[in-house]
């Protein structure tokens, strides 16, 4: 029989156990995190019919879409949580309370190019909360400070979430007679970061067809800096000139008042007229997160309000407001730059009981252990004990419990720090008390800011 060389597709991550167990930690606090504000835990189909994820799609998502037949049946990978979710709340809105609050932690596809952070099979971190033809503003602010609390978990302090409203984007254009043009002037404004002003200048005037006083309206508009209260004061001198952007105006004044009541310090959160996000999708607030001393990673988190999210589904309007981290580009790329804790346990178990003779005294031993809540790994093997402790190391595990026929004599263990070297002699009891309060004495964050 040939062998056949093992390989992983391009695009696709695969960790190793260590790395994995990183990974899962991450996942922990987004799910206790989302729990705790009462997000119901939700699962689509990685499978749907492609009829369903392209009724909002089309164009580039089409040509990115994983897509192949089954017998007659014309079906596709999800690119995204937004749309299954969509699917999901038409085809049960009867049995649902509103307004309903859902998360969502799943890998998505997307046949694109793979590329340094940019993967084909990837994790999206979602939540969204939709309601029954109406949705609070409160709502609008909640969502990013859920954001501030994961990411807080996480360890991370130097990041933005940067809020906008659509509304005062299109008011804004429409008061320049613009409205017809406003998606490609977003388009053009968005690459502000990468080309600078000078050039956006000439992009809007060149291939927008604006006048050059109208390019340089739109760039002293964007170029409104300071704080949020500044920005929002520079903001109200443009007040009562368009019914839209008064609205837009209004709320955005509500989210960063909200966010501020949530507890999300200003640091942490800024007025940035820039941001547009998806122009057909987003109807109201829009965030972008960004990694401060990181800027060349670029969004890390993403989303904002819209007014019909199952519109391709039912006749029934259900406007709703969310945001998506991407969980494996932001995993990757903090790990590239060295931010991962290294210190932080990543082993399987907490405990490897290792049996020196007695394997029904070890198994009880271990079962005790478990009972007050360690992860314990029982050594099964007859292997040399120095062999035994080799694998204890390269395991990772923090601590090896040896059980000999000295120490079930005494009706103790000996309890060895596989980091200090230290080892001690003490019962189970006293065992799993000393494991338990080392364990907790060196929980640190998932991530280190440097």
């Amino acid at each position: 029989m040939s062998i056949v060389k093992p390989r992983t597709l391009s695009g696709f991550m695969e960790l190793l156990p260590g790395k994995q167990a990183q990974f899962e930690r991450m996942v922990e606090i987004l799910r206790r995190t989302y729990g705790s504000y009462g997000f119901a835990a939700l699962d689509t189909p990685v499978i749907e019919d492609a009829q369903i994820l392209l009724a909002k799609g089309g164009g580039e998502t089409e040509k990115q879409i994983y897509r192949f037949t089954k017998g007659d049946s014309d079906l596709a990978l999800r690119f995204d949580l937004t749309v299954p979710l969509a699917k999901y709340v038409a085809l049960h809105c009867n049995d649902l309370a509103f307004p309903f609050r859902r998360f969502q932690i799943s890998k998505v596809y997307r046949g694109e190019r793979a590329q340094r952070g940019r993967f084909r099979e990837f994790y999206q971190a979602d939540i969204d909360i939709i309601g029954d033809g109406q949705l609070d503003i409160l709502n609008e602010a909640e969502i990013p400070a859920i954001i501030y609390k994961v990411f807080r978990g996480f360890g991370l302090t130097r990041f933005q979430i940067r809020v906008n409203n659509r509304k005062i984007l299109n008011g804004f254009y429409a008061m320049l007679s613009l409205s017809e043009k406003s998606g490609e002037i977003m388009r053009t404004v968005d690459k502000l970061d990468k080309i600078g002003a000078d050039k956006v200048r000439v992009c809007l005037t060149d291939d927008c067809g604006l006048t050059a006083a109208q390019a340089d309206d739109i760039l002293k508009f964007m170029a409104i800096t300071g704080s949020n209260a500044q920005v929002v004061a520079a903001l109200e001198g443009y007040a009562g000139r368009n019914e839209m952007f008064d609205q837009g105006l209004s709320e955005l004044k509500a989210v960063t008042a909200n966010l501020a009541a949530f507890g999300v310090p200003e640091a942490n959160f800024a007025v940035d007229l820039t941001i547009a996000r998806g122009l057909d999708y987003y109807t109201g607030t829009v965030y972008e997160t960004t990694l401060l001393d990181h800027p060349e990673i670029g969004s890390v988190c993403s989303g904002g309000r819209y007014d019909d999210l199952a519109g391709y589904y039912i006749e029934k309007k259900l406007p709703g407001v969310g945001i998506s981290i991407g969980l494996t580009r932001l995993f990757y790329v903090l790990d590239e730059q060295g931010l991962i804790n290294p210190e932080l346990p990543s082993a399987p178990a907490d405990v490897l009981v290792l049996p020196m003779g007695d394997c029904a005294a070890a198994i009880s031993l271990a079962e005790e252990l478990r009972t007050s809540g360690l992860r314990v790994q029982l050594y099964a093997e007859q292997k040399k004990f120095k062999q035994k402790m080799a694998y204890a190391d390269k395991l990772g595990v923090p601590f090896a419990v040896l059980l000999g026929e000295d120490e079930i004599a005494e009706g103790k263990c000996s309890v060895k720090n596989m980091r200090t070297g230290q080892q001690i002699k003490c019962t189970a009891a006293e065992a799993a008390a000393h494991i338990q309060a080392t364990l907790n004495a060196n929980a640190g964050a998932i991530i280190l800011e440097k």
